[in-house]
């Protein structure tokens, strides 16, 4: 996919205790949304060490012991041409045999048969190292592969392979035949590579750095068998940060920005291994508002992640989940132009929503079926004109897709890839006063209760500076006026209380903070 010059992208990531929540922004617009919890054990690219549990010949299926509470699911096809060869290395790692496991002399397997049976190959009780294609979701188990890749920033290694692909979306044949020669040049004996549009003008030092630290990734596996029991992981995808650098890292990136000094040296690092050029675009945040209200993205979340979007002039979008699909609805509201007729005005509406269609679902990453039922449009010429718009929309999705064109009723149906679960923001807040039952306390009782503790840190505590964040609404309220109520509390209190607003707090939620930052338990 090559991307418009045009687009600026700025990544934003805020790092908590539990959990990084990564923003990517395209021209200041929210386009992606990801969560990636710390303690999370099953990520997709993540290689465990599994054990065959039980063998299913009606769906030429199997359930493997990855370690996850669910056991995780594999197809005959997911076993790989090369499963034979797998399971032979397998065995000799576990054994300590460093000398046979060595593919350059390794002598491979024959490939399996396309349509074969899956109980001639595994057995109930068999070790085999497995890869996450696609993370537990709801009741499901991890789904896994046992054809193993390793990608990086130029390539992907294919172990028990000697094929060498170039991607598609390299067009020119003079820079496909060139990097084929180079990868052939520097390839080992039974390592197959795919090479990656990225890969694009690179020159043979780069691609062997990128080939041998994938390479010696692999390597690290026959040692983790020799040490490990079953089921245990034995090699880890990068987090999720990396992940989004390493496959979408290029010259329209004008920023990344980071809320914490850890998590800020390792972005930095590792761009200055991958793309040492970019290393000055990594910015620690230092300011006092949280990141993601200073950069304007909570306000973005709490308005894309509802049941309902609305997109401009009353046009909106009606989002339903269900277990089987997502189904999503497009609304004109009051959108009428009388210069327009009916058709001219339905068609004008589709194509803004295919827009944010699009956008919202790599926002959330929606998998699996989506239908959705655009306003009905009579002619042929405009129905395929949406079509197109969609799928130019679309083009910027990394998820493979598969978009079917406009039915008689105006419906259209996607398939996108799901390979984690979706992204899930609550955007509606809970009364913070009564607590869902309808009663609420008086508006000054709170005032008074602010004021409490304002009195208590200062007088009592000591504090001499305090910072109090509150909703934006209620900050307006205590600081209007030239004889505003925090003006009063200074006077009164003998100290200095600071009024911060802050997007994401609830309307009656407020913090203190000291002069040094840090957050004071009432």
């Amino acid at each position: 996919m090559e991307e418009s010059n045009t687009t600026n992208r700025e990544l934003v990531i805020c790092k908590n205790e539990s959990e990084v929540n990564i923003a990517l922004l395209e021209n200041k617009q929210l386009a992606e949304y990801r969560r990636e919890i710390l303690d999370s054990n099953f990520a997709v690219g993540d290689i465990f060490y599994g054990r065959v549990k039980k063998v299913l010949p009606g769906l030429n299926a199997a359930f493997v012991d990855v370690g996850d509470k669910k056991n995780a699911f594999i197809h005959y096809l997911d076993l790989g041409p090369q499963i034979k060869s797998l399971i032979k290395f397998t065995k000799l790692a576990s054994e300590g045999k460093k000398a046979q496991v060595n593919l350059k002399s390794f002598e491979l397997e024959p490939d399996i048969e396309k349509n074969g049976k899956i109980s001639d190959i595994i057995q109930s009780g068999d070790l085999i190292p497995v890869q996450i294609v696609k993370e537990p979701i709801a009741t499901k188990g991890p789904r896994i592969s046992a054809d193993i890749s390793f990608p990086g920033r130029f390539i992907v290694l294919i172990p028990f392979s000697n094929k060498i692909s170039v991607s598609n979306k390299i067009k020119s044949k003079e820079e496909r035949s060139r990097l084929r020669k180079l990868i052939q040049s520097i390839k080992p004996q039974n390592f197959g590579i795919i090479i990656r549009t990225v890969a694009e003008g690179k020159n043979v030092e780069e691609l062997d750095a990128d080939m041998k630290s994938l390479v010696e990734k692999w390597n690290s596996i026959a040692a983790a068998i020799e040490n490990t029991k079953a089921p245990a992981k034995v090699a880890s995808e990068m987090s999720r940060v990396s992940v989004i650098l390493r496959d979408l890292l290029n010259d329209s990136f004008n920023g990344i920005t980071v809320n914490t000094r850890d998590l800020y040296e390792d972005v930095r690092r590792y761009i200055e291994k991958i793309d040492p050029q970019q290393s000055s675009i990594v910015k620690y945040y230092k300011e006092e508002a949280p990141i993601f209200d200073y950069f304007g993205i909570t306000k973005q979340i709490k308005g894309l992640f509802g049941r309902i979007v609305t997109i401009r002039n009353g046009v909106y979008l009606i989002i339903e989940h269900t277990e089987a699909m997502h189904v999503i609805d497009v609304n004109s509201g009051h959108r009428v132009n009388k210069d327009n007729t009916q058709e001219e005005n339905a068609l004008e509406v589709n194509l803004e929503a295919a827009a944010e269609i699009a956008r919202q679902l790599r926002l959330r990453d929606m998998g699996g079926i989506i239908i959705v039922d655009f306003i009905d449009l009579h002619k042929a010429e405009n129905r395929k004109a949406l079509f197109d718009k969609l799928q130019e929309e679309m083009s910027r999705d990394r998820a493979k897709h598969t978009i079917l064109p406009a039915t008689k009723f105006g419906l259209i149906q996607i398939t996108r890839e799901r390979v984690r679960p979706e992204t899930e923001v609550i955007v509606m807040e809970k009364c913070p006063t009564c607590d869902g039952k309808g009663n609420v306390r008086p508006w000054t009782v709170f005032i008074d209760e602010l004021e409490s503790n304002v009195k208590y840190l200062l007088e009592d505590q000591n504090e001499g500076k305090i910072t109090l964040q509150l909703h934006p609404f209620v900050a307006a309220y205590l600081t209007k006026g030239f004889f505003s109520i925090i003006r009063r509390w200074n006077r009164h209190c003998h100290g200095k209380v600071k009024i911060q607003a802050i997007n994401s707090f609830n309307i009656l939620q407020f913090n203190f903070l000291n002069k040094k930052g840090d957050n004071i338990i009432i």
